[in-house]
């Protein structure tokens, strides 16, 4: 079995992941710290899986115990790296955090492959590296210009990548996600922020009348209704394309640049429309003003994974809010319930 090393392990992404690598010939290590996810899930992971893992409490600020993974398993193989802070609105406040525990992190993790001789890792980044593009739907050849911290950590994180991989002779898998949403169809496993930063799990908590209402940030972008469109993925679609993107690396070296979406655009009144229809209740919502830095609509194009992954998204609009709406309301206070 090849070995592959998981970081943030336990997290929203990973866990359905790790359930994708577990139906094949893998063997996982998983590396967490715990800061934004649960130790339930991984217990639930290989209670669905019906495999067992390994996991080690590792911050990656801790380079020290980083190394020491390495040397208690010098079999692993390659690196799925999603660990790190991703809240757009908390990187603005707190910059130095994200830069520090990013980007310092990831070149602690990039140290210790190289030192161990691991030359193939698939990067966690994100469709923020764009900001705001010229054409829709973004091709990968598009220009980076994040426009807040987390979006230019995730672009130096990819830049120090594309600059090893070159010296050192690396395989690497930049996967630009747009935006991940749903859970585990059993209903298991799903997305627990400690607060949501996203729209689909605070529409979830609407709906679980934990939270008052949704607030929908203008009504005046230059969309069909005039809330602004993005492209959702179903998260067990993007565990997927981990797999896929682990083959390709498996016979082909230098960098491969994906976008990982549907290249359909839904708006958010159409996501709490759906939403609503999946909960069997109205979701009580209010026009607030525009949030500074939000654009009008990012779709993105994913010709380029299907055609050299051989990978493409499969489940739509309804699975996406069905599947966060049996999360939610089988696990009304997440992995604490």
């Amino acid at each position: 079995m090849k070995k592959v090393l998981i970081t943030g392990g336990a997290g929203y992404i990973a866990s359905h992941t790790n359930i994708e690598l577990l139906k094949g010939e893998h063997e996982l290590v998983l590396i967490d710290n715990f800061i934004n996810s649960s130790a339930e899930a991984l217990e639930r992971v290989q209670e669905l899986s019906g495999r067992s893992i390994t996991f080690i409490k590792v911050d990656l600020l801790d380079s020290a115990a980083l190394d020491s993974v390495f040397v208690q398993h010098p079999t692993i193989d390659s690196v799925i790296h999603f660990a790190a802070l991703k809240a757009v609105g908390e990187s603005v406040e707190k910059p130095l955090d994200y830069y520090t525990n990013n980007i310092t992190g990831s070149l602690n993790l990039y140290s210790a492959m190289k030192k161990h001789d691991v030359r193939k890792i698939v990067f966690s980044s994100s469709a923020t590296v764009y900001g705001d593009p010229d054409e829709i739907p973004v091709k990968e050849d598009a220009p980076i210009r994040a426009t807040n911290p987390y979006g230019h950590t995730k672009a130096m994180m990819e830049q120090i990548l594309m600059d090893t991989a070159k010296a050192e002779d690396w395989s690497v898998a930049l996967l630009r996600y747009f935006n991940p949403v749903g859970a585990h169809d059993s209903g298991q496993i799903g997305e627990d922020p400690n607060y949501p930063n996203n729209l689909l799990p605070f529409v979830s908590q609407v709906a679980a009348g934990i939270r008052e209402k949704v607030v929908i940030f203008g009504d005046d972008w230059d969309t069909p209704d005039g809330t602004g469109v993005r492209d959702y993925i179903h998260v067990t679609d993007l565990a997927k394309a981990h797999v896929k993107s682990l083959e390709k690396l498996a016979n082909s070296s230098g960098i491969h640049i994906y976008n990982i979406g549907t290249g359909r655009g839904y708006s958010v009144l159409e996501m709490v429309k759906a939403f609503s229809e999946a909960c069997g209740h109205k979701i009580p919502y209010e026009i607030g003003p525009r949030r500074e830095g939000d654009i009008a609509e990012v779709t993105g194009n994913p010709a380029k994974a299907k055609t050299e992954l051989g990978w493409q998204a499969e489940l739509g609009l309804n699975e996406m809010v069905e599947s966060a709406w049996k999360w939610q309301s089988q696990n009304p206070h997440g992995y604490n319930s």
